[in-house]
């Protein structure tokens, strides 16, 4: 059966943005980024894959479930299928529609949604973000992913923004890059 993989970034208090979806003061040192275009190139955006010259295959994912708040930037930067690599999910009660026909909205019952796409034939599921919609899938994530960077953001959106719901996951690795980036990996 397929795996719900939430990949993501975090600060070292637990954010995955600042509070206006800032991201972009993670540091991400040349190792990392090969690490990211090498190991997890699905993870990288279409316009920028075509940007950097990334022409991989899919290997780990190839579907990702986004939320409205991971969605919007590329709107606004006038992309509307940010991951055309990609099988993509946008989960959001407020969004009217989406005009491509490469990204399918779901309105409602994001559990649903993933359990129904583990159980199709396929590559892993990336949960790409956010907060809100984590924590509403956290039964049926199956690993995590994080890079945690040497930041504290002090406020901004959890990487999990739900109720309290404690959930084990076992650590089976770690990587350490230049800069302080800790990739860890955890499993349940």
């Amino acid at each position: 059966m397929r795996k719900l993989v939430y990949y993501v970034g975090i600060s070292i208090d637990g954010y995955i943005a600042g509070p206006g979806g800032e991201w972009d003061f993670y540091p991400v040192s040349d190792a990392l980024a090969a690490y990211i275009n090498g190991e997890m190139s699905e993870a990288v955006p279409t316009h920028i894959r075509q940007q950097v010259g990334l022409d991989a295959p899919n290997r780990r994912f190839d579907t990702l479930v986004m939320g409205r708040g991971t969605y919007e930037p590329a709107l606004e930067a006038g992309i509307a299928s940010p991951y055309a690599h990609l099988r993509q999910y946008v989960v959001s009660s407020t969004i009217e529609s989406i005009d491509d026909p490469g990204v399918e909205l779901v309105k409602e019952d994001p559990l649903g949604l993933v359990r129904r796409l583990k159980q199709e034939d396929g590559l892993d599921i990336w949960l790409c973000g956010g907060g809100k919609l984590a924590a509403s899938v956290l039964p049926e994530i199956d690993e995590l992913i994080v890079k945690a960077y040497p930041v504290v953001a002090g406020t901004g959106i959890a990487a999990f923004d739900g109720a309290f719901q404690p959930t084990t996951f076992t650590l089976t690795g770690t990587r350490t890059f230049e800069g302080g980036v800790v990739l860890m990996t955890y499993t349940r």
